[in-house]
């Protein structure tokens, strides 16, 4: 049986009451005043208060939750009690057996108080390891970088459990053996920033490997000390190079919820409550205790928490790559409809997406309170990559039209001016032939020379048309050249083979060829610009993630001009999201400076950035953006700069 404390002032008669006292193990101790209890190695004690002590000092030790006080033959109770203090009172000259009774009673009573705030404390510190426990599972399944949820999943691991130290291995595949790869360290005490990722064969030699075959958890109280007959061994090596000592140890699995291993938990020193940061060799034996029940129990929840938010996050990363390989295949899929813009799609993501991270960046300013999460400039690029996917509702034969005219086009009107051509020459000879039967050689030779001079002279003409014909016919970039001799030769006439007279150039090809910005005519351009309401339908069939949702509207609005002259949908300033206004940008800028576009030359970036300077201007484009694109060189931040 405990032996009880009891202590009692030096007037106290405690003689009188020694052999009822032994009966029940209770161990007298004396005190001078109550001011100054003796100290006591028990964590709970009685203390006995007579009329001849109980009002000396203020006793403000005595109200404390582990003493317990036995009034005899006080006339009330003393002051300086507590609502909390456990408070017994006997007559003047109690009996033996009465104050026995009495301090034994104070100190079950005691006890009980005790071990109910122990059991309070328990519950408490249970409810909140489960909250605790609980918010990181909320952070788990929210958590989408890989690399970031395994620390999470360490950090707080060793967080619960008061670790010092730990590494995390997941289960992977190697040449279609199942191995363990060792992906994080963490430890308090050591710096383990030159840590590499290794790849572990499981084998019951090595602790994880042991952990990942049998399912097991391990609970090792002294890593030096194993028990007698194991199958796995503890390795030394980093504890000798870096001056550290191993103690407690907790290995487990992590399991999913149907039983299949992910990967492995090591735990390493569980330091007590209070202990300092960092650890040495020589600190570890006091500072570091054994794994417990509960927190056995706690890493395993949060290995099952953990288990899940890595399955579910490998999944997630499959599913990103899918749907990423989609979008590469679509863009490459609608590239090879138009050669001539190859590459186009993922230089415009590019530039974008660098000129996003831009504004991100800025924090003064017009652009102060703008900001971008990683899901948005993933958004961006996804609009960014797709937003000529409506290009496969377009014709093929205008999407890579090269000039104002189509092949077949040009050589008609080509025919038509040999044709003329060869007419002026048969007429030559016709007239000359009329000569001589007229005639004869007299003055005939005369009548040659003016006749040739004549030809030659109309032939040249023909030519010089044509090849008005053939400039006006390549595309311009901006709006340029007088088109109206073009006009001229729509009244110009042959005759044809049928002696019809006919229109060296039809008034639609003239029409066409005095297209003065581009190669395409309204209809044509219509035609083109439907590929933005194409792009449109066609991305929202696909059911976006909540954020990825607006990557249909921001690739809807990116032919779009602040000054309400873009399209498909006129929109003004206020209507465009600032994310389409960037893409506008780059999309331009690319346009101008792509080197494989056969309709037009690459021009140089300086004048790329001139005709952007002038769209701003002409209130097409937003000033700040087209500024701070320029200004902060994203051109050649993102790798497509042009000569």
């Amino acid at each position: 049986m405990q032996m009880l404390t009891l202590i009692h002032s030096k007037s106290f008669p405690i003689a009188r009451y020694a052999e009822a006292l032994e009966r029940e193990s209770i161990s007298p101790r004396l005190m001078e005043t109550l001011d100054h209890l003796p100290s006591d190695a028990h964590a709970l004690r009685v203390v006995l208060v007579d009329p001849a002590i109980s009002g000396n000092g203020r006793a403000a030790d005595i109200s404390d939750r582990r003493t317990a006080i036995v009034g005899v033959g006080l006339r009330e109770e003393p002051r300086w009690l507590t609502d909390e203090t456990v408070y017994f009172d006997l007559p003047e000259d109690p009996s033996p057996a009465a104050l026995a009774n009495a301090i034994k009673r104070a100190y079950q009573f005691l006890y009980q108080k005790m071990r109910a705030d122990q059991l309070e404390r328990q519950l408490s510190d249970r409810t909140e390891e489960l909250q605790e426990l609980s918010k990181v599972g909320i952070a788990l399944s929210a958590e989408r970088d890989h690399s970031v949820l395994l620390t999470t999943i360490l950090s707080k691991a060793r967080e619960l459990s008061r670790s010092d130290a730990g590494s995390l291995y997941l289960l992977d595949e190697v040449d279609g053996q199942r191995v363990l790869r060792w992906k994080l360290a963490q430890n308090d005490s050591i710096d383990v920033m030159s840590f590499e990722e290794k790849v572990l064969p499981i084998t019951r030699r090595s602790l994880a490997g042991y952990v990942a075959l049998t399912g097991e958890t391990l609970v090792i109280d002294d890593a030096y000390n194993v028990p007698l007959g194991a199958e796995y061994t503890i390795n030394r090596s980093f504890d000798e190079e870096n001056q550290y000592l191993t103690r407690s140890m907790l290995v487990f699995p992590m399991m999913n919820h149907v039983g299949e291993l992910i990967g492995v938990l090591q735990l390493i020193n569980r330091k007590r409550a209070g202990a300092a940061k960092r650890l040495t060799a020589t600190s570890v034996p006091r500072e570091v205790v054994s794994f417990d029940k509960e927190t056995i129990e706690l890493m395993r929840s949060l290995a099952g928490q953990a288990a899940v938010a890595v399955e579910n996050n490998i999944l997630y990363e499959s599913i990103e790559r899918l749907f990423e390989g989609f979008v590469t295949a679509a863009v490459t899929a609608i590239e090879q409809r138009d050669p001539t813009t190859s590459g186009h799609s993922f230089r415009v993501a590019d530039l974008t997406v660098e000129l996003a991270r831009t504004v991100d960046g800025i924090e003064s300013g017009q652009f102060r309170d703008i900001h971008f999460t990683s899901d948005q400039v993933r958004e961006i690029r996804y609009a960014s990559l797709l937003h000529d996917f409506g290009k496969v509702g377009v014709r093929e034969q205008v999407l890579v039209k090269e000039k104002k005219l189509y092949p077949m086009q040009l050589q008609t009107i080509r025919g038509r001016f040999d044709f003329a051509m060869k007419s002026v020459e048969s007429d030559a000879y016709r007239r000359k032939v009329e000569y001589l039967l007229k005639h004869g050689r007299e003055g005939f030779d005369d009548f040659a020379r003016r006749t040739d001079a004549e030809t030659a002279e109309q032939i040249e003409s023909l030519q010089k048309d044509f090849a008005i014909v053939a400039q006006s016919n390549e595309p311009t970039v901006l709006p340029e050249g007088d088109f109206h001799y073009l006009q001229q030769l729509a009244n110009r006439e042959y005759v044809d083979i049928r002696s019809d007279r006919k229109p060296l150039v039809h008034a639609d090809e003239a029409r066409i060829l005095s297209i003065r910005k581009g190669n395409l005519d309204p209809a044509e351009r219509s035609e083109i610009e439907s590929h933005v309401t194409h792009t449109f339908h066609f991305l929202q069939k696909i059911p976006w993630t909540k954020d990825l949702v607006s990557v249909p509207n921001i690739a809807y609005a990116h032919h779009e001009k602040l000054n309400g002259r873009g399209y498909p949908r006129k929109l003004t300033a206020a209507e465009i999201p600032i994310q389409s206004r960037m893409m506008t940008v780059s999309d331009i800028y690319d346009a101008l400076t792509a080197s494989d576009r056969p309709y037009k030359r690459a021009i140089s970036t300086d004048r790329a950035l001139d005709i952007l300077k002038m769209e701003v201007t002409d209130g097409l484009l937003d000033s700040s953006l087209v500024t701070l694109f320029i200004d902060a060189k994203v051109y050649e931040r993102a790798g497509v700069l042009r000569t």
